[in-house]
């Protein structure tokens, strides 16, 4: 942003929150809220303006930071009564822009909502408020050989409330499952302050399955709570095959026939050279540097179990065409191969001034021919891109290198992320798997969905929030937008 437009958007800002309107509401919540739990002045404010997609930034007009759940509701109460738009925030990591303020709207911090409120080793659950952080919860329950499953790269950082607004997976989500996959029941705030409490403990419950439509929507229909998630027994031994290729098709290929042979591993990554050049430089997590693309397959279970699952997984491999195949040699090694591939954002960080981390899936068959393309559009746009997969589910990760302070870069990079996420859609697949929509993948929710599905999708959330205040803009495009990208495949921005 340059400085005059910086301006120009503090000087409204102070404006705005002077209003007659905004001051009695921000006089409002100083009864509700304690004094260091309502931040207003711009710099207090200017850390929320972005998550992790840092290529767009909103200065929120306030910020609040409530700590029970008597605070959240009348909170939202004011603002729906003052007709204030609210966008949740958790710790920040998303990437879709997703926490990504709305102009004069108000951000909903739960940070300090990091109470684990019961662990129940029996049941094998954990009922726990949203601003827990995801590892936070397997450290809580290793005491009784459980652990939660999901774990996203961000794992150390993220929250189980942003878990579930993005339905978030991680390295292990191919045997485990997504968060929808891993929670049981959600207690949430409506716009108006109305708690309810949805899913249960048993296997199913009466209804509509509204658990698996809250999780995933991304912040647009309540506030989570608290959450009860399942907790997963902790394998007795788990090993890694880290297999190398000469060429990204080979290895693309090799994914494929690893689940037409039936064999289900815990977890099955991709890393093209571009990114296991960047991770080891960082990690140094013991990565084959001459290979143009690496496997890493993890078998969990019995010691029985995981003997004989790597030896299927090693004939496979074989016969696909790896030019090399190692097997993690104890605990510490295994750990240090998922340190690399967790590492793999920060480490292309490192080595580019910009990037964007697009968010794509294909079927799993086609892993070879995305791979390609993407290669022929990074010359196409002469930008670097790493590739990062959760490849056995077709979960894609292009890391698009850009410089933002180059003129164009950032639009050339858009323009690479668009063309990846349509042929997605193109391939059979969807324009996300666990990053969300948020603003970055709106205008390709035209192109994934007709009309009338959209048209759903906005009745669904005007059902639970009828005046558009809960994280407006995201998500779902309007159908103006939508004919107006299908015409010139550039809409004009999102109200």
């Amino acid at each position: 942003m340059d400085m005059d437009k910086q301006r120009d958007n503090l000087a409204e800002h102070a404006v705005v929150v002077a209003s007659t309107a905004i001051a009695g509401v921000i006089k409002a919540l100083h009864r509700i809220l304690p004094e260091e739990g309502l931040l207003v002045a711009e710099e207090e404010a200017r850390p929320y303006e972005c998550d992790g997609l840092t290529a767009y930034r909103q200065l929120p007009l306030l910020v609040v930071l409530p700590e029970s759940e008597s605070q959240v509701v009348a909170i939202l109460k004011l603002c729906s009564e003052a007709k204030l738009p609210v966008v949740i925030r958790g710790a920040g990591t998303g990437l879709s822009g997703g926490a990504t303020p709305v102009e004069n709207g108000v951000v909903l911090s739960l940070a300090k909502f990091m109470r684990i409120l019961e662990v129940d080793p029996l049941a094998r659950t954990a009922r726990v408020q949203p601003g827990v952080r995801n590892l936070a919860i397997s450290e809580a329950a290793a005491g009784h050989g459980l652990y939660y499953a999901p774990d996203p790269s961000s794992q150390i950082a993220c929250t189980i409330g942003g878990n579930i607004a993005e339905n978030s997976g991680g390295v292990h989500c191919l045997k485990y499952g997504l968060t929808v996959h891993n929670v049981l029941s959600l207690r949430l705030a409506l716009i108006d302050g109305e708690v309810i409490e949805i899913g249960c403990g048993a296997l199913d419950s009466p209804g509509y399955d509204l658990l698996a439509l809250l999780i995933g929507s991304e912040g647009m229909l309540g506030v989570v709570l608290e959450a009860t998630v399942k907790l997963t027994p902790k394998p007795q031994l788990a090993q890694v095959v880290m297999a190398s290729f000469a060429d990204v098709v080979t290895a693309g290929n090799a994914v494929a026939r690893i689940i037409a042979a039936g064999i289900i591993p815990a977890g099955l990554e991709m890393m093209d050279k571009a990114a296991t050049a960047a991770v080891e430089d960082f990690v140094h997590a013991g990565y084959d540097l001459a290979a143009a693309a690496i496997l890493l397959a993890e078998s969990d279970g019995t010691p029985e179990e995981v003997a004989e699952e790597i030896s299927a997984m090693r004939a496979v491999l074989e016969a696909s065409g790896a030019t090399d195949i190692r097997i993690s040699a104890d605990e510490a090694e295994r750990l240090r191969f998922w340190a690399g591939r967790k590492a793999a954002f920060p480490a292309v960080g490192r080595i580019t001034p910009d990037y964007l981390c697009m968010d794509g899936t294909i079927p799993r068959k086609r892993v070879a021919e995305m791979l390609t393309r993407i290669n022929e559009f990074s010359e196409e746009y002469g930008l670097r891109c790493a590739n990062v997969f959760h490849a056995g589910d077709g979960n894609l990760h292009p890391l698009i290198m850009f410089d933002a302070n180059v003129p164009g870069e950032l639009e050339r990079a858009t323009s690479f992320g668009a063309k990846i996420l349509e042929l997605s859609v193109e391939m059979g697949g969807t324009i996300t798997g666990e990053h969300g929509v948020g603003i970055e993948k709106v205008k390709q929710m035209c192109v994934q969905f007709s009309a009338t599905e959209l048209a759903l999708f906005h009745a669904l959330k005007g059902a639970f929030d009828p005046h558009a205040l809960l994280n407006p803009g995201k998500a779902v495009p309007t159908p103006r937008h939508c004919s107006e990208y299908r015409l010139t495949g550039t809409p004009r921005a999102q109200p």
